[in-house]
């Protein structure tokens, strides 16, 4: 994917959003005028129209967080990386990205996992394409070895290593899938907001959090959530200050 030199370090403040790609339509074309002209805001809201009108993809999300980042919407600008990555997870440019913005982000937030990170580079259908082809080939090593007999000792260690990684690409199937679809994160959006120890206004601080600072969610009652950045530290945030990653209805 070519993104038109907006990736990283230094070079991300000052580079542009411009991805020259035929095919994309005007008003995605029309998005990137906005941004070259420093209209940041307005060029995010324009990529968020193409979003919600069902042309998301990789290119779009990535473009926008760079509009939201110029914006000074942090938490925003981390969302749309997080899901640009999703759908495209091994792209250096948005993995760059996303680790200067989070770079910029003043603690407590959620620490990057490696091994989550190790397995954010497949997909789920990748990880599924890649599970069943292993079983595929295991299957058609038995039913070779029960139509030649003979040659059943030769293929017993090959059917033996289809299936461990078969069972290890499983597990990573299975952790890839709770981990973007049951679990959820909620993103600060606001410059500074407090967590409270129990959902109510009027409840004692917690502690306090900033733009774009990321906590798992851990249960929702009505305007609140309650959110945790490490095993030390639970609280409760109103949804106002925060969004939810992924959006979803519950």
């Amino acid at each position: 994917m070519f993104f038109g030199g907006l990736a990283l370090t230094m070079a991300f403040l000052f580079s542009s959003s411009v991805t020259p790609i035929c095919a994309q339509p005007l008003s995605f074309d029309a998005a990137n005028r906005l941004y070259d002209e420093g209209k940041f805001p307005d060029a995010a809201t324009a990529y968020e129209k193409l979003i919600m009108s069902g042309k998301a993809s990789s290119t779009i999300y990535f473009n926008l967080g760079n509009a939201l980042f110029k914006s000074g919407q942090l938490g925003r600008a981390i969302a749309s990386y997080r899901m640009a990555e999703q759908l495209s997870p091994r792209d250096p440019d948005i993995r760059a990205n996303l680790r200067f913005a989070r770079n910029q982000v003043q603690a407590p937030t959620m620490a990057t996992n490696p091994l989550q990170s190790s397995l954010r580079r497949l997909t789920l259908n990748e990880w599924t394409i890649l599970t069943a082809a292993a079983f595929w080939i295991l299957f058609l090593l038995l039913a070779a070895g029960q139509l030649r007999p003979e040659a059943r000792r030769l293929l017993r260690p090959y059917a033996l290593l289809s299936l461990i990684v078969g069972l290890l690409l499983a597990a990573g199937l299975s952790y890839s899938f709770y981990y973007q679809r049951m679990v959820r994160i909620v993103i600060v959006t606001v410059p500074d907001a407090l967590v409270r120890q129990r959902p109510l206004d009027t409840a004692p601080n917690a502690f306090p959090v900033h733009d774009g600072a990321e906590m798992r969610l851990l249960e929702r009652r009505e305007n609140w959530l309650q959110v945790s950045p490490d095993p030390s530290r639970i609280g409760w945030i109103t949804q106002d200050n925060a969004l939810i990653y992924p959006a979803k209805p519950d």
